[in-house]
């Protein structure tokens, strides 16, 4: 046994006789080609070359930095406070709004958001920054959680280490659940919704370069029923429709046939309908992926709200306001840990326009409620006690 298998080792290798084997190749015909998943490719497909995925960020992430926030611990609330100060003005280029739109933004495309805390002598930080998430890398350390973060530019790279449990950068993660140290990016989840409407839109494009259908055609038929021109007929008639009928300022110019000349309109097809309509399908997945009504995007065909004013409320009590709760949240629980005070931020769903209607209605059922007294009622309203928690009956 051991012999045949030595001799089966020098044996030549068997090849293929068929006469087409050189000649035949593999190909990928017929098969989806999609974009790379990580995060500098889907930012370029998904938020710099597709008008839907940049308007769903930016509305997003406008909307949640101009949501009102509000400073309070268990006795008052604050209207001037260090804290509010530093995220008034968090560094010399950025203001309030900048930074809060940055931070959104980022963790919209990347699913990862990173602020620098920049320390002072004592007490909260003197700067804040929101880094680039394609340039910070988790450093994981002996037991699976993070030991520091890196941050690379340019073959430069620095070392945020985290001493105890406080850090220089606060890491903001969206959920993910396969992954111990980034999170998921609604990008990554529309991802091929993005390729099907970037291809609906190279395919259009394509179509008004190189294979656009016209309007119509004219059909010849001489007398003696052929349908071939004459070399100098079909060079006359090219130069005179050239002349007198094309572009702008001819537009809508009756045409005068001569005999033997018929004019066959034109139109897309159902198959080009159907590809229209993918590409919307395309459009509300990726707004489905950020939470973004269709509606507010002006896509044709989604009817899910009664008007405009519903699909406004619904954006921000689906999206705004919890993003916003989470992301401040997580904040102000890293800001704690430098000062040690315990303080709440959260948005003031008072100033928000949008759920004014819903605010109302709950202000009412907390004032017919005889049975409460008036602290209790502040605080189902979100407000601390009135005088240091003195009750007024």
């Amino acid at each position: 046994m051991v012999f045949d298998v030595l001799r089966r080792k020098n044996k030549p290798i068997e090849q293929k006789a068929s006469a087409a084997s050189h000649v035949v190749a593999w190909h990928s015909a017929g098969r989806a080609a999609w974009s790379p998943r990580d995060s500098s490719s889907l930012i370029r497909s998904g938020f710099a070359g597709n008008p839907v995925g940049f308007r769903c960020v930016k509305l997003i992430a406008e909307s949640a930095a101009a949501l009102p926030l509000v400073l309070q611990d268990q006795q008052q609330r604050f209207e001037q406070h260090p804290v509010l100060a530093l995220l008034a003005h968090p560094n010399a280029a950025q203001g309030r709004a900048e930074l809060f739109e940055t931070l959104f933004g980022q963790l919209l495309l990347s699913g990862n958001a990173y602020v620098e805390a920049v320390a002072g002598d004592d007490g909260l930080p003197l700067e804040l920054h929101v880094l680039r998430s394609d340039r910070v890398t988790v450093v994981p350390g002996t037991d699976g959680w993070p030991q520091g973060y890196d941050y690379q530019v340019g073959g430069r790279k620095h070392r945020f280490e985290i001493a105890g449990t406080r850090s220089s950068v606060c890491h903001i993660k969206s959920f993910h659940p396969q992954d111990d140290h980034y999170g998921l990016s609604p990008l990554q989840a529309a991802a091929m919704a993005v390729d099907v409407h970037n291809s609906a839109s190279r395919w259009s494009k394509a179509l008004l370069d190189n294979a656009a259908r016209p309007s119509g055609a004219l059909v010849w038929k001489g007398s003696d029923g052929q349908g071939t021109m004459a070399d100098d007929q079909f060079r006359r008639l090219s130069d005179e429709i050239e002349a007198n009928f094309q572009g702008a300022r001819n537009a809508g110019r009756p045409m005068v046939l001569e005999g033997g000349l018929d004019w066959k309109p034109m139109g897309f097809s159902p198959s080009d309908m159907e590809f229209q309509k993918t590409k919307e399908a395309a459009a509300r997945e990726i707004a489905l992926a950020f939470g973004v009504p269709p509606m507010l995007l002006g896509i044709q065909g989604d009817a899910t709200y009664a008007n405009y004013q519903e699909a406004n409320r619904a954006f921000y009590r689906l999206t705004i306001v919890p993003l916003v709760t989470r992301v401040v949240a997580t904040l102000m629980h890293w800001l704690t840990g430098f000062n040690g005070e315990p303080l709440t931020l959260k948005p003031d769903l008072d100033q928000v326009a949008a759920l004014s209607s819903e605010r109302d209605a709950q202000w009412a059922r907390v004032s017919s409620a005889e049975f409460l007294s008036r602290s209790e009622k502040r605080t189902l309203l979100g407000l601390p006690p009135e005088d240091g928690g003195a009750e007024d009956e």
